[in-house]
């Protein structure tokens, strides 16, 4: 029976990759910003290793939203307790802070498990163009 070898790369490296949240819907924009933050473009990916780059997304107040979801796409919160539901609507939420739209979307595509803190912690989104990021490349 054939075994399976997996391959670890030897040296980790990451890099700054800048991704305008502007330039397509958010669901793409989300799916891309995901598979940078868990390295899946790199050529030496290993699924079990934190493999990925630092991702900034710009232009976050200005991203694209289709169809009817401004209106009727709605976030929950609960507390825990009784009455303890919490609704606010998408349109809302990117009055208050567009930046949390993206941030959720992104979190809900990284995979569920011990590496999710550490890849969204290397996420950055600024609501406009401007930022101190030191940028490698753009994407």
């Amino acid at each position: 029976m054939k075994t399976q070898k997996s391959y670890i790369p030897k040296k980790l490296e990451r890099a700054w990759i800048e991704v305008d949240a502007s330039a397509a819907p958010l669901g793409r924009v989300a799916t891309k910003i995901a598979n940078f933050l868990r390295g899946k473009h790199k050529r030496d990916f290993t699924p079990h290793l934190d493999c990925g780059d630092f991702v900034v997304a710009v232009n976050a107040g200005k991203m694209q939203i289709t169809g009817r979801k401004v209106q009727q796409k709605v976030y929950h919160h609960y507390s825990g307790y009784p009455g303890g539901l919490r609704t606010k609507n998408l349109r809302n939420i990117l009055a208050e802070r567009p930046e949390e739209v993206l941030r959720r979307a992104v979190f809900n595509m990284v995979d569920d498990n011990k590496l999710r803190k550490t890849a969204m912690r290397r996420l950055k989104i600024v609501a406009d163009g401007k930022h101190e990021f030191k940028i490698d490349k753009k994407a």
